[in-house]
Formats: C-alpha cells, structure tokens, sequence
C-alpha cells in the first residue's frame, strides 16, 4: 500500500519522538535533546540523543538513526505498516485506505485476532484446570516453570471434538472457522469440530504481539507429533516467524538472531537467558522467513538439530538464500552434537555450553561447500567433475555480479586444492580476477593440451560460437576469463581472438559491448571478430539476436563448463589409455565410464543449441 509523502510528514509532525521511546528507554534531558544509553548496542556511557524539534535520534555509538517510524521498525521488529498504524492511532490519524475493500480487510483482520486472543486466554484456562494435569507435568519435566508458561502464553486444547465450539461460540462459529480453530467438513449435514484437541498449545504472534494462530504438541502417543494453525487471512506460515515478537527488541541488544527449527527450542533458550531466537512454522525456511531475518540482523545463525533431517534443513535454507544474499546479508551456521538439540545441549551444559558452539559459526559458503564435498564419494574423475560443476552452478544463482564472482573463485580454488591435488592433467592455475591487471597467459603443459578436448584442441566451429558468445556478452567474461584462455583453441586467427578478449576483460573494470569494441578495433582485432560472427556454424544461444540476454548468458557458462570438463575428461582418458597399454585391468573400465561421461557433455552443449 502507498502512503503519500504528505501524509507520512504530518503523521511525524503530529509523534512526540521522545514519548514513543521514553516506555523503553530512560531519557535524561540535555538542553533540547535528550540522551540515554543506546537501545541497540550495549553501552554504560550515554551516547544515544533524541531531538524532538527535529524528530530523529541519533547513536553516536553505533551509528543508529532514524524517525518514530524507524525506531518501531527498528527496536521492535514491526512492518513498516504496523509502525504507521500504531503511530497514526496514538496521534488520532487515520491511515489512508486504498479502497474500501482494503478496509474491510483491515476491519476484518482485527476482528480475527480479537477472536485469536480469547481462544489463547481460553487454553491457558485450560492448561491450569482438572484437564491440564498431564500437560502440567509435561513442562515440569521440561523445566518449563509459570514464568516461562505466561511469557508464551501456553495453554491446553483438552480433549474432545467440541469443546473449544461449545466454550466459545458466542465468539461466531463462523469466526472459528475462519481462524483455522474448528474444521467445517466438505459434507453439508455434518457439524464442524475442533482442529485442536489433547494437545499442548503454542500461540503464534505477530511483530506486534497479536496472537494470529497456533501450533500444538500432542501430549500422549499420536500423530501428527505437531499441528499448526491452516493458513487463514491473518496467518501466511510461510511469512511468519514464531517468537518474532519477543525475539526483534532482544536481537537488537544481543546483535544477532539465532533461528531454531522447533518451538521448544526457542522456549529451552529462553530459560536460559538466550531471548533473540525465532523458529519457523513446521516448514522448511522460506525466502519470506529470510526476508524477516535479514531486517533484524544480517547474518542470522541457523542452529538446527544435529541429525539428518537438521542438517538437511540447514542446506536446504542455505541454497534457498543464495538468490538472496548480497554484499550486506547473508547466513551463518551451528551443526549440534549428533542427535541433540538446543534444548539437550542447555539442560546438560547449561548456557554456556551454547554460547561456546555459537562463538564460531560456519558461514554460509563453507556449509555448502562441506555439504558437497560429502555428497558423494570424489574417487573417478566423473565425481570430481560433477562436483565442480555442481559449485559453479551454485555461485551462479548469486545475483551481486561481484559476489558470485567471489564464492566462484573461492569454491574452485578450494576444489583445486583439496580434490584435485593429485590430477596431472591441470589445465591452468587458477589465481583471482581483478579488473585492471595485467593478464599474462599461463601455457599448460604441451602433454595436457594435447590430451585435452582431442590433440587437435576445440573444433573451429565450437571456438567461434564461444568468442561470438563473449563479445555479444561480455559481462560474462569477468566470470570465465580463465577458463576461457586456458582452452585450448588450434585455429590461430581464433586463438589471437581469444586472447584479445581475456586481455580486454583483464584490463578493463567495467566492460560492455561498446567498449570492447573499441579495444578490438585498437588492437586490429575488429576484422577477426567480422570473420567469426560471418562464419555462421553452430547455433547456440548466446550467439542468436534473438536470445534472451540472461538466457545466452547462463548458457555460455554452461558451454565453457561442458568444454573444461571434457578436457579434464579427455587427460584422463590418455592416462587410462596408458594405464591399459600397462596391461591394468582396471584401465578397462575407467576408459568405459570416461567415454559415457564424454558423451554426456557432448549431450550438454549440444542442448544448447536446441538440436540433438
């Protein structure tokens, strides 16, 4: 929704500044301004001042700054809508609707959470009644005390189909169904029951402490183990956060934010003094939950059980992040002790046990990497390769160009060095790609060029479409330029080409289409690339008019790949060769897997051309 300027100005004109912070913080007044200690960062000396006249705060500490809006975005977590509204209703504004469906909506959402707060005040009446016993006992063996039990607003759905309808249904049955908390069968005649029944309950809050659904434990033997709340229209699992409420102001003093999987998880580090920790709904993270965490801390620590379900989880929000991540956001990582939890590992080490694995993280680069370097065993050639290409495609999804160039470098300076320490046939040595060096070409061995991609190196027409490929495109040489002047290219017309563009990409920062023109047409260049584009030969995307740009892009990676990976394919079979002229059985059958592996990247280039 869009708010005007103008309103957004008198809704700030209207905030007492130093009143919205004063209930959090202790003000002390100083001429016109007041100072206090930051609310975001520790501090014993005040360096945290308001100024009312000119309605921001500032931390000279820390850096904080902002408006009334920021600082409820801020310190507590809230959406910016949220923020607006509350501000807006303290100040006796009303906030601009669309249209008046959105109004409704509007009306219709707080008329669902007033209902979601007496079904919360209701299974806490429960829990504390003849029917919570078991369920008592349950948190007593858990640690859990009342304290613990209010803070989260814990309660009981007793058991029986009914009994939360016939409690409540001065609230509406029809509300009750629209919360998720009766279920309406499909059949006209049949009476609607409850979702909840024997279980423990966990209300779900938004950022600003509404209750908008539950989860709830089954006490006793039954399945599901856990039940969540349907999605209603005040309750996206996929977009909320549990805890987020409690865990926003606490991650702003803690400076970080630790992501659990469960919510008695989040509990258990609660009774130890660990606030900041949110989990997500009974779903794997989604990139809406990633979002969330980003705003409150940048590198949140995902610290999920250490069995194989939680470390598959772990991958699993770590690949979903990286069309995500950027220069300023990104994840960190804890694997727990096999078998445990968060829970197991405070009640047997206490805090401090916790805070000990928390002190080194694993980022989010190292995570994928173990993840696959494990994946499969690395002891054939067609391992390694499908290891290498499995990285590169995963730097690829990396949308900051110079990021995805890092975690590219990174990964295959890595697999250089721990898998492939032992191959012979290493085409070129891999150094770091900084625009505005001087490249001086590393000849590989003669023995490798000549096992490589054939003794005759890459046929003419494959050349040609590559070079094509690279001037139409190239932004995407900052990415390739090794690979590319490693090739190894027999034509020499095309060779000198080649060699023309890995100096431009070298030489240049920011290189474009027109500017590598310019670089051809000085260097004598610009009839050689004539000749090539004029040529015609084969038809891939990258080098068509008529292809979508990020499209021709991704394909011309794929192709460069393909073409590396097959001269690496190409030194080991000449080693197998020569192992077999040995009289090595085993030769044999390396020559066997080799050449199926050849054909599968013939298979892979030829898919981009859109023939067989």
């Amino acid at each position: 929704m869009s708010l005007s300027p103008a309103f957004l100005d008198e809704l700030r004109a209207r905030t007492l500044l130093s009143s919205l912070i004063a209930p959090s913080v202790k003000l002390i007044k100083a001429g016109r301004e007041y100072k206090a200690c930051c609310p975001f960062h520790p501090e014993k000396t005040p360096s945290f001042t308001v100024n009312d006249d000119k309605g921001f705060y500032h931390c000279f500490g820390c850096g904080a700054h902002g408006d009334a809006i920021r600082f409820l975005t801020d310190a507590r977590g809230m959406q910016f809508m949220d923020a607006v509204k509350e501000l807006a209703a303290k100040a006796g504004m009303e906030v601009p609707a669309a249209d008046p469906r959105a109004r409704d909506q509007a009306e219709r959402t707080s008329t669902l959470t007033d209902v979601m707060a007496v079904v919360q005040i209701w299974f806490a009446e429960q829990l504390q009644g003849l029917d919570g016993a078991d369920a008592r006992d349950y948190l007593a063996k858990r640690g859990i005390d009342a304290a613990t039990v209010a803070r989260f607003g814990l309660g009981l759905a007793p058991n029986g189909r009914s009994r939360l309808k016939h409690a409540l249904i001065a609230l509406g049955e029809d509300k009750l169904i629209e919360t998720g908390m009766l279920i309406k069968p499909d059949e006209a005649d049949k009476d609607s029951y409850d979702r909840f029944r024997g279980r423990l309950m966990f209300p779900i809050r938004d950022a600003r402490g509404r209750v908008i659904a539950f989860g709830g434990r089954i006490l006793g033997e039954g399945e599901p183990k856990y039940l969540n709340s349907p999605d209603t229209p005040i309750f996206d699992k996929g977009r909320t956060l549990y805890n987020l409420d409690l865990a926003g102001p606490a991650s702003r003093t803690a400076k970080r934010l630790i992501v659990v999987e469960g919510y008695m998880d989040v509990i258990g580090l609660s009774r130890a003094g660990i606030s900041e920790v949110v989990a997500p709904n009974g779903t794997a993270v989604t990139e809406a939950q990633l979002e969330r965490m980003w705003r409150l801390d940048p590198a949140p620590i995902l610290c999920f059980d250490g069995d194989s379900a939680g470390r598959k989880a772990a991958v699993r929000a770590a690949l979903r992040a990286l069309p995500l991540i950027g220069p300023e956001r990104t994840l960190r990582f804890v694997e727990l002790p096999a078998g445990q939890d968060p829970d197991d590992v405070v009640n047997s080490g206490g805090r401090d046990a916790f805070e000990a694995l928390l002190a080194n993280p694993e980022p989010l680069d190292q995570r994928l990497w173990r993840h696959e370097r494990d994946a499969t065993p690395l002891s054939t050639p067609e391992a390694r390769a499908g290891l290498r290409q499995r990285l590169i495609e995963h730097s690829q999804a990396i949308p900051d160009p110079s990021l995805r160039r890092l975690y590219r470098d990174q990964w295959l300076n890595r697999f250089d060095t721990d898998i492939a320490p032992q191959r012979q046939a290493r085409a070129f040595t891999r150094r770091p790609f900084r625009p505005g060096s001087k490249f001086v070409p590393a000849e590989p061995p003669a023995s490798d060029i000549a096992r490589a991609i054939g003794a005759g190196g890459i046929d003419r027409a494959t050349a040609r479409a590559l070079i094509v490929g690279f001037a139409k495109y190239p932004e995407a040489l900052s990415a390739h330029c090794e690979q590319l002047a490693a090739l190894p290219i027999a034509d020499a017309r095309t060779a000198r080409l080649r060699d023309h563009l890995v100096n431009a990409a070298f030489s240049t920062a920011a290189l474009d289409r027109d500017g590598l023109a310019t670089i051809l047409e000085t260097a004598g260049a610009a009839a050689d690339l004539k000749a090539a584009r004029s040529t015609g030969g084969i038809g891939f995307t990258f080098t068509r008019n008529d292809a979508e740009p990020a499209i021709a892009v991704r394909d011309l990676g794929v192709a460069i790949e393909a073409l590396s990976a097959d001269g690496e394919i190409g030194a080991a079979l000449a080693e197998a060769t020569e192992r077999l002229m040995a009289g090595e059985e085993q030769a044999f059958e390396d020559q066997r897997r080799l050449h199926v592996a050849r054909e599968q990247v013939k298979e892979r280039l030829a898919s981009l051309t859109g023939t067989d």
